[in-house]
């Protein structure tokens, strides 16, 4: 399997697509791993080396139980740019995947080439809002919380009409190991990015889901009003809107890279 073994963590990583192509990294969601792609990867890989990779505490990656920071996530994916010898990408992120991508777009400009912060804001939630979820998780273990929480990731209408599609959402949710799904809370927890993303000059697509409660429309709106070079695109659907709405969501990308 390939693990590239950094300086803080060791990131399971896999790679689509021809190696001549421009890259485009692919940064995973909350309790997800790099599988919450797999509706996009076979429209990105006809024209971009896809990289995907599971996030710190996430899939097979390194778990950690000290609180992360989005300085170390992003710089975890500034390594393994460099250990797989890419130069530049394209950057993807979705909810969690958005501040990891926001500030390796502050920290490590000369990295990104265009960026796509998909439902996700400068400022996701609420301090009290992720103690209480890293209580609950303490107190009750995560399996137990996950059809709650891939209730709000998809639209009831979703749910109803795509019953094995959101299993699978849920069956990645419980695999997640318990202290990197805290310790990434953590994260989120303690990120406030909304008086830094104005130096943000990647061009950037900014992607809102019409009914996610998480990440709103318009805290995305924010997000494509603050950064100089960034459009605005809403799709019909909740929190993991790739999921969702994934030819809509693939198409948006592309068009915009």
């Amino acid at each position: 399997m390939p693990y590239a073994n950094l300086s803080q963590a060791r990131l399971y990583y896999v790679i689509d697509g021809p190696q001549s192509a421009p890259a485009l990294v692919l940064s995973n969601s909350l309790g997800t791993c790099a599988d919450m792609w797999a509706q996009q990867v076979p429209a990105f890989s006809e024209k971009f080396r896809v990289l995907r990779y599971d996030t710190r505490g996430h899939g097979k990656s390194s778990t950690s139980d000290k609180p992360l920071t989005f300085q170390q996530l992003a710089n975890d994916v500034a390594e393994l740019m460099s250990f797989l010898n890419i130069e530049q990408a394209h950057f993807c992120g979705l909810s969690m995947g958005g501040p990891t991508g926001m500030v390796l777009a502050l920290e490590y400009p000369e990295l990104v080439n265009k960026l796509v912060l998909c439902n996700t804001a400068a400022r996701i939630g609420t301090m009290a809002g992720w103690d209480a979820r890293i209580a609950a998780v303490q107190e009750n273990g995560l399996e137990s919380l996950a059809m709650t929480l891939v209730e709000r990731w998809l639209s009831d209408s979703y749910r109803a009409a795509n019953p094995g599609m959101t299993q699978t959402l849920v069956d990645m949710l419980r695999r997640t190991p318990e202290a990197g799904y805290i310790a990434n809370c953590m994260a989120l927890r303690d990120a406030d990015l909304r008086e830094r993303i104005h130096a943000i000059q990647a061009p950037t697509l900014v992607i809102s889901g019409a009914y996610d409660p998480a990440a709103t429309t318009q805290e995305g709106r924010f997000l494509a009003d603050t950064i100089p070079a960034a459009s605005h695109v809403e799709l019909e659907a909740s929190h993991i809107s790739n999921w969702e709405q994934p030819q809509a969501f693939t198409s948006a990308v592309l068009n915009f890279l």
